[in-house]
């Protein structure tokens, strides 16, 4: 009996050896990982879940990387940084995609995190528009010119109204406050998934109207730009490997992930960021790498139709897909 269980504890002690030795081949020493910087957008918040996870569960160290995620001073920094080649990656928008190639910025999307729109037009859910139609001698809001302009000329049209019928305050971004405070009528800008649980929470829920219902052609929010030149790097392909398994990880298992993501971010585990969790998951994408090519060639053409562009470029001088 005393042989018996000698022999079964050796068992247990080879196997526990295995395992581990399995576990480091898959998870490489941090010295050996590959530095990877990025860039994001702004502040980390659910938008980023993906990165986070990926990051905090080790997707990206079974790849070989260490990804170092970098905030901005500036929101509009990140794309010039990696047409600098100061970041190897940043996180950027679609349409500024669109505007910064058009502008002579070398940078190409290599992936994305959130599929589809996040941006909208809010106004007071009690309040007094109820159509586009009464958008009608109001003052709008918005946070960036250009692109939210053109958002809000398409958004007039369908109303049959025109730019010269509303009046434009810049509210930086402070969008929500802005309303809640009767400082303007409507804001263009908001995000679906924050600003509006942001007006429920404060007691004052609002009422979205959504671009790809007016209008608009669906178009990713989020992506993954790197510098044109360096699309060859073998690093990028490992990278978007991780952000696929990280987000299947995180529509898997999206309470385990949900507290991977606040670990690290303590400060965003309040109400407002696990409300903003639950209504982003829905609209990461779920192959990063893809390319809708189609819907890449219909968005340059509807900006270059709003004047954002003076052309559409072809959807390879925009966009790239790494992953076969």
């Amino acid at each position: 009996m005393i042989i018996l269980k000698r022999t079964f504890n050796a068992f247990l002690l080879l196997l526990m050896t295995l395992t581990m030795a399995t576990a480091w081949a898959d998870e490489p020493p941090k010295a050996d990982l590959q530095k990877l910087t990025v860039m994001l957008d702004w502040f980390v918040n659910p938008d980023h879940a993906a990165l986070v996870i990926a990051q905090e569960k080790g997707f990206f160290a079974a790849q070989g990387l260490n990804v170092e995620l970098q905030t901005p001073a500036d929101p509009n920094d990140p794309p010039k940084l990696v047409a600098a080649e100061k970041v190897d990656l940043a996180i950027s928008y679609q349409p500024q995609v669109h505007i910064h190639v058009n502008a002579g910025l070398p940078i190409k999307r290599i992936g994305t995190l959130v599929a589809t729109p996040l941006n909208s037009l809010v106004v007071l859910k009690n309040g007094p528009i109820k159509t586009l139609a009464d958008l009608k001698g109001r003052k709008i809001g918005y946070s960036v010119g250009g692109f939210e302009e053109a958002l809000l000329k398409a958004f007039l049209a369908k109303a049959s109204l025109k730019p010269e019928d509303v009046t434009l305050v810049n509210i930086n971004f402070s969008l929500a406050p802005a309303l809640l405070s009767g400082q303007v009528d409507a804001v263009i800008g908001a995000f679906r998934n924050f600003e509006l649980n942001q007006m429920d929470l404060a007691k004052k829920p609002g009422r979205a109207f959504y671009p790809e219902e007016e209008g608009v052609p669906p178009y990713e929010e989020l992506v993954i730009v790197a510098n044109r030149d360096q699309l060859n790097d073998p690093r990028f392909r490992r990278f978007l490997t991780a952000l696929e398994q990280a987000t299947l990880y995180i529509l898997n298992h999206p309470d385990e992930a949900w507290q991977a993501f606040i670990a690290q971010h303590k400060d965003l585990d309040d109400e407002l960021n696990r409300r903003a969790w639950r209504d982003t998951l829905p609209r990461l994408a779920r192959r990063p790498a893809a390319l809708d090519e189609a819907s890449y060639r219909r968005f340059a053409q509807f900006l270059a139709k709003q004047g954002v562009i003076t052309v559409a470029l072809p959807v390879s001088n925009y966009a790239a897909q790494l992953l076969d």
